[in-house]
């Protein structure tokens, strides 16, 4: 089992894009707001208020970048596509995505981080790992530091999870969302987190989680006392012992702070099976939207990419990739959403989808291209 003396923590940043906007509109809060889609900004009235466009006048393809909780509690989520959430949610408040805002408070929300803590892992625009064993002071106190720095930086709230592995703190920082702080130890596990849903578990995505429960597994501490027999004739051996130990709550991964990026990489599972002809305007909207997320990255972290991949997992679980070199490197949204395609026609797409990835490798420093900006726009995906 993992040294019960190390202490990680999962900092997740709550609703981060949409709170960011609320920053801007705080007349939005407490209202159900979407954020994505294109060409939906508010209308500035001569008396300084706004007109808001709602998500019942969106039509297009696109995806829901990221929601407010209050959104969330009709159903609607991120990666949905945005017609489908409009007949979920149509009052809700529409806002275009503000990459620039976004990243401007992603970085106040690290240094932050940073300042109590040296050791971080970047998980992405809006959560960190960090690697408290070797801060003094109590766990709780050390929690609450990082959240009120946060907060005393960008004006938001984070969720904060404290356990002794990486795999633990991401589940416990989504307990108390948002502005919670969770601190537990192997020895919460039965109480905590074994009564808590599979899904829960970062790696059991909807197949496995369907699958499980068709055999009776519901809970994580079913899975915990499951046969590794029967587990292992569904899922194979692999995956089966790594159902095993993250039930138990095994996770020896040590926290990654190398500032050296080998690959940088954006991937959805669905909430159900898509097939790339009938659902071919849901898939290329996703599909847009992990290239501009992956362009965000990649610009975030001052990066251009010579190589560019996909990866697809189809409905029994194989994975396929394919992966395109390019002449000159590439960090926008366009160039990669193109690259993407070629690779796409290089794969064989008759069977349903459960996962759709993208990843920029063969990186290389700022300054080795001339980034000429281009509108992502059209279906995208074949």
């Amino acid at each position: 089992m993992a040294d019960t003396a190390r202490r990680i923590a999962h900092i997740d940043m709550d609703a981060f894009f949409a709170s960011v906007e609320l920053l801007s509109y705080p007349q939005l809060r407490g209202q159900p707001v979407v954020i994505g889609g294109r060409g939906y900004a508010p209308e500035q009235r001569a008396d300084g208020s706004y007109v808001f466009k709602r998500l019942r006048d969106y039509v297009g393809r696109g995806v829901i970048t990221t929601a407010t909780y209050e959104a969330r509690a009709f159903g609607v989520g991120s990666a949905m596509g945005m017609m489908k959430a409009a007949k979920l949610a149509p009052d809700a408040i529409l806002l275009p995505a503000n990459f620039d805002a976004y990243r401007h408070y992603s970085r106040l929300f690290k240094e932050a981080v940073a300042s109590i803590v040296p050791d971080i892992e970047d998980r992405g625009i809006d959560e960190i790992f960090a690697d408290l064993s070797h801060i003094d002071g109590d766990t709780r106190e050390l929690g609450a530091r990082i959240k009120r720095a946060v907060r005393d930086a960008t004006g938001l709230t984070c969720s904060v999870g404290i356990t002794p592995n990486k795999l633990l703190s991401k589940i416990c920082s989504d307990l108390e969302k948002p502005d919670g702080l969770t601190v537990l130890g192997f020895d919460d596990i039965p109480a905590r987190i074994w009564p808590l849903n599979v899904r829960k578990v970062n790696g059991i995505g909807p197949k496995a989680t369907a699958k499980l429960a068709a055999l009776g597994i519901e809970t994580i501490g079913q899975l915990a006392q499951a046969d590794q027999g029967l587990l292992q004739d569904y899922f194979g051996a692999h995956y089966a012992a790594w159902l095993a130990r993250a039930s138990h709550g095994v996770d020896e991964r040590e926290i990654s702070t190398s500032r050296e990026s080998k690959s940088i990489s954006r991937e959805t599972t669905f909430e159900r099976d898509l097939h790339a002809r009938q659902d071919r305007g849901t898939l290329s909207g996703i599909l847009t939207t992990l290239c501009e997320r992956l362009a965000e990255d990649l610009r975030r972290k001052g990066y251009v990419s010579r190589t560019i991949s996909i990866k697809l997992r189809y409905d029994d679980f194989q994975i396929v990739s394919r992966n395109v070199t390019l002449p000159q490197p590439v960090a926008e949204p366009a160039a990669i959403l193109q690259a993407a395609r070629e690779c796409l026609k290089r794969v064989p797409l008759q069977r349903k989808l459960r996962l759709l990835g993208v990843r920029a490798s063969t990186l290389e420093p700022p300054g080795a291209m001339a980034r000429a900006r281009q509108p992502v726009q059209g279906d995208l995906f074949a």
